[in-house]
């Protein structure tokens, strides 16, 4: 009998992704509602709004998906420079009070008529496909200081220095352990990854400890219960979220923190709200379906048939391993507080599409036979 030479395409047959994006999604569409409802009936007067936006933004998200996962994913080496010179060219454009928004005393996302953008979600994949590039570009002298590790850190100071003028401190972290991550996975020489150790004492003393907000996040993270009425009160909320969920939870909209004690609860803090709902199992049932992700997202970095896939494979995979610890730390009081969104599950629509973009791009590299 002869062999089927059919192919099935990557957005099916990669289900090890497929499945748990999917999954995680429609945990997000159900939990923000749940946690939206409240605030969506006080300012729109409805408490579907939130939820049909996510909704909206889901649909869209999986058709990008599927339209990444379509595209060979070599291709995107033609197109880095443009990629990382449009991310530039957006984050210098959310400067601009014209064509920006404000939002809790930060400017982070375009107003593009009548459609919000968040220019740092992208700069995030940008940065993703460039180092991948880059880094499997050079790799013959990638163990020289100024070809393996200086042009490759200068892009992400770059990134930094217009992301902390918004200001997104969050961001930044995330961008320097993706770029740090997949400079290590090229084989960066690890003295030249630790020779920026010593800026991290003017860095610290200038972003951190002479911004007050951001030095109190971090007293209050070292003890909340001094001051749970004020700077602790986000964590300590939060604890009480998962402290009253239990094993099993309240049950789906049975929760109480939502109802304005934690705030954000449909963002930064829905993890919160799981635990509140749907217990400890619900907990682990989130973690779990992260695991499967991140899992897949190893193994398709380590039998990627190039390297230009393998370093690729792994920035995506650290992309979303990273908001991951981040989001839940900082929800269990583990991690200081910051801003940065659950993957799949937080409301926000530009967080959404790329996240979905990325494991498009995932699924292309796990799905693909070339080699180099």
């Amino acid at each position: 009998m002869a062999e089927s030479t059919k192919t099935i395409h990557p957005f099916f047959s990669e289900k090890s992704i497929l499945f748990p994006v999917i999954l995680l999604s429609g945990i997000g569409i159900i939990m923000v509602y749940s946690a939206s409802s409240s605030i969506s009936m006080e300012n729109h007067n409805t408490a579907f709004y939130y939820m049909k936006k996510q909704a909206l933004f889901l649909g869209i998200s999986l058709c990008v998906m599927f339209v990444t996962a379509s595209f060979p994913y070599r291709l995107y080496k033609s197109f880095s420079y443009i990629i990382l010179f449009a991310a530039i060219a957006l984050l210098v454009a959310v400067l601009f009070p014209a064509l920006n928004i404000k939002a809790g005393g930060a400017h982070r996302w375009l107003n593009l008529g009548g459609f919000t953008f968040q220019p740092s979600e992208f700069a995030k994949l940008a940065l993703i496909i460039f180092l991948g590039y880059s880094l499997s570009k050079k790799q013959d002298m990638i163990k020289v200081f100024s070809i393996g590790f200086f042009p490759h850190a200068f892009i992400f100071a770059l990134f930094a220095c217009l992301i902390i003028i918004q200001p997104d401190f969050g961001t930044i972290v995330v961008l320097a352990m993706i770029t740090w991550g997949m400079m290590f996975v090229a084989g960066v020489k690890i003295t030249h990854l630790l020779s920026p150790t010593p800026l991290l004492i003017p860095v610290i003393y200038f972003l951190v400890y002479k911004v007050e907000y951001r030095l109190e996040r971090i007293l209050s993270f070292l003890n909340p219960w001094d001051d749970p009425y004020n700077t602790g009160y986000q964590i300590t909320h939060s604890l009480k979220a998962f402290g009253s969920g239990g094993i099993f939870g309240k049950g789906i909209g049975l929760g109480m923190q939502k109802m304005h004690y934690l705030p954000e609860p449909h963002t930064d803090f829905i993890f919160s709200i799981i635990g509140e709902e749907l217990g400890l199992i619900g907990v682990l049932t989130v973690l779990s379906l992260y695991l499967i992700l991140l899992l897949k997202g190893i193994r398709i970095a380590k039998t990627s048939k190039t390297l230009f896939g393998a370093i690729t494979a792994a920035g995506l995979t650290i992309y979303i391993g990273i908001q991951v610890i981040i989001n839940t730390g900082v929800a269990l009081g583990v991690l200081p507080t910051k801003g940065l969104t659950l993957p799949f599950i937080s409301y926000g629509g530009t967080s959404l599409v790329i996240n979905m973009a990325a494991m498009g791009i995932l699924m292309n590299i796990g799905a693909s036979k070339d080699y180099e």
